[in-house]
């Protein structure tokens, strides 16, 4: 694990939001943000309700921003967004997870949960000086985020799609030049 769980979840769940803007938004429907919710397990207030949805969907920007960042600028979007928000950071511990940090009241919005708990995970990132674990995708076709959590900091591309598609790429340019 190059990072605690609540870092590594915080960065995945921001990655697959900034790239649910992509091509076909993954991220369209109430039920859709339900299930990211479950999956990357926010466990404070979810309204579940079209605005919500339209306050989530409107932090892909800022995230993406923040993700791809150079160190320096991250730490500076990093500060802006700390600033702005009413950051509490408090350990934690529910469900199947041990202690980690929740960074803002229950009661605060999820829009506002997903950009305080990405930042205060973009805090480890930024320190251990581990800026070069997100990219943008191998794929000349694509502008989707890679976060490589892998230790030998190998992959490349936002997907499986994406690593398929220029495996096979590769496999008929071989052959052509056959």
């Amino acid at each position: 694990m190059v990072f605690t769980h609540d870092t590594e979840s915080a960065l995945q769940a921001a990655v697959e939001l900034a790239n649910s803007a992509l091509d076909s938004d993954s991220l369209g429907t109430t039920e859709a943000l339900a299930e990211f919710v479950e999956r990357w397990g926010y466990s404070g207030r979810h309204d579940g309700t079209e605005v919500e949805l339209e306050e989530v969907r409107a932090t892909r920007p800022a995230l993406r921003a923040l993700l791809l960042a150079e160190r320096d600028d991250a730490a500076e979007r990093v500060n802006a967004i700390l600033a702005d928000a009413p950051a509490f950071p408090q350990l934690a511990r529910h469900g199947r997870h041990d202690w980690h940090i929740h960074a803002v009241a229950p009661g605060e919005s999820l829009a506002l949960q997903i950009l305080v708990e990405t930042a205060m995970a973009m805090v480890d990132v930024i320190r251990a000086d581990e800026m070069s674990r997100l990219a943008v995708c191998a794929d000349e076709s694509c502008e989707g985020i890679v976060l490589d959590l892998s230790r030998n900091r190998s992959r490349r591309f936002c997907s499986t799609a994406c690593g398929n598609r220029n495996a096979v790429a590769a496999y008929r340019a071989r052959q052509a030049e056959r």
